[in-house]
């Protein structure tokens, strides 16, 4: 895989042409497919059956923390803005409700490999917060002891100081992802995010410190305001301090979806021509420093596990982006978060309010979901070694799925072929590749295996962020 080791080469009209809506594909089918019929027993049969596999498969556990201080006009997570610091003990106290009522539906034997807080702001919970919510995980669940767990959290570096970095090394977290979109002032202003490079830079240094494997930074390209001098100088200060990842995000504005992003005029966005010349200066810059291209947005050292499992094929994406264990069954926890156990996706409630009346009447809290069917596991197949490795080996998706692939994606071959004809996509003697300057475009690459986007192509379009 020569080609996923390297930094895609930049075509801005290309680019431009495809620059059209489509999913992220952090799950086949996507969540706008999830619909009621899959509840609570559902739930729980699924689980049960996820326990009779001969080899038990770990768990990664996800857990959602939905409050912020304050809103970020970019942000299209599901948050909470308050400052009653309070409400984060009430919450606590129900998602110790809801491990109780999870964890005994798997097995002991399965082991916790992967253990991801996200938000929202996980750190709004005070270090005694989250030192009971990871004391009751390890006593309901069994905690790997190998040194290839992940334990990561999401940071908002304004918010912690370096002894708080200490207290969740303590915890076991050995990974964190810090926001910081952009130094640039007259963009911080514009999207309500003022965070100084320095106490930025501080927590950076804190994790290294205090033994964390790895260090990711978030930036984003499209922000109003923003212009190449200052997302530049974003990029090498950022650079100076050499994160172990990097996620380079184009902001996606979707006003009618998200209702913070109201707060942004599109006067001040940053034109398509200067929103793709911001792009190819994050890619000339990282690929000058050295990092390598996993996909969608993200950037890593050679030498850092995502960079390691994508050369070996071993990389996986999920609702936590991209990861190393593919192996194992995702559980969601806490309100709107995804589950992934054997062939079906199901989630909590999205308003706290729903989430929260579930826990109190003592039910699991599941929302909505989805039992896959042969065609939905065939295609997730493919569009995960797409997402992940940038190809498609057709004698192993036939090996494992008992299909004759021509004949079943004659359809999709045919919407490919416009892709090849431009570059983006080869074929090769085991099947298609992304090539170098397609590798951008994965998202429009793995659209032509979708079969619920083809089928409903005008209702599903406007729910999605355009590629770049």
């Amino acid at each position: 895989m020569p080609a996923m080791n390297a930094i895609p080469p930049f075509d801005a009209d290309l680019l431009r042409r495809y620059d059209r809506p489509g999913p992220r594909y952090t799950s086949y089918p996507t969540a706008p497919q999830f619909g009621p019929g899959f509840g609570e027993a559902e739930f729980r049969a699924v689980a049960h059956r996820s326990n009779e596999d001969p080899i038990p498969r770990p768990l990664s556990l996800y857990l959602h923390v939905p409050y912020c201080f304050s809103p970020c006009f970019y942000c299209g997570c599901n948050r909470v803005i308050t400052r009653d610091l309070a409400k984060g003990g009430i919450y606590v106290e129900r998602l110790l409700r809801e491990i109780e009522l999870v964890a005994p539906l798997f097995d002991r034997d399965r082991e916790v490999i992967q253990l991801h807080f996200g938000g929202g702001t996980p750190n709004f919970l005070s270090p005694g917060q989250l030192h009971d919510v990871m004391q009751a995980l390890s006593f309901q669940f069994s905690f790997s002891t190998s040194p290839k767990r992940d334990f990561s959290i999401e940071l908002d570096p304004r918010f912690i100081s370096p002894a708080g970095i200490g207290k969740l090394a303590e915890l076991g977290f050995n990974r964190a992802s810090l926001g910081v979109q952009d130094f640039d002032l007259v963009v911080q202003q514009a999207v309500n995010r003022i965070q100084s490079v320095e106490d930025t830079l501080e927590v950076v240094q804190a994790c290294r410190d205090h033994g964390f494997r790895s260090v990711n930074i978030d930036l984003i390209y499209g922000l109003p305001k923003q212009n190449l001098e200052g997302f530049g100088k974003t990029l090498d200060t950022v650079l100076e301090v050499r994160p172990d990842r990097l996620a380079v995000y184009g902001y996606a504005h979707l006003p009618s979806l998200f209702k913070p992003q109201r707060q942004i005029r599109d006067s001040d966005l940053p034109s398509p021509e200067l929103k793709l010349a911001l792009l190819q200066l994050a890619i000339e810059k990282l690929s000058a420093a050295g990092y390598v291209y996993i996909g969608m947005d993200h950037f890593a050292l050679p030498d850092e596990d995502l960079a390691v499992a994508q050369r070996q094929g071993g990389l996986h994406r999920n609702f936590m982006g991209y990861t190393t264990h593919a192996e194992s069954d995702l559980v969601g926890l806490g309100v709107s978060s995804i589950s992934h156990i054997g062939d079906s996706f199901s989630q909590n409630p999205r308003d706290l309010p729903s989430w929260e009346a579930a826990i109190d009447a003592g039910r699991l809290p599941v929302w909505r979901g989805m039992q896959l069917n042969a065609d939905d596991v065939l295609r997730g197949d493919v569009i995960q070694s797409l997402m992940c490795q940038g190809e498609i080996d057709i004698e192993q998706i036939e090996d494992r799925h008992d299909v004759v692939f021509r004949e079943v994606f004659a359809e999709d071959i045919g919407r490919l072929q416009p892709l090849i004809d431009d570059g983006l996509v080869v074929r090769t003697l085991h099947g298609y590749r992304a090539t170098a300057r397609g590798r951008l475009l994965m998202r429009i690459i793995a659209m032509c295996f979708d079969r619920y986007l083809h089928s409903t192509a005008t209702e599903q379009a406007p729910r999605f962020s355009k590629a770049i």
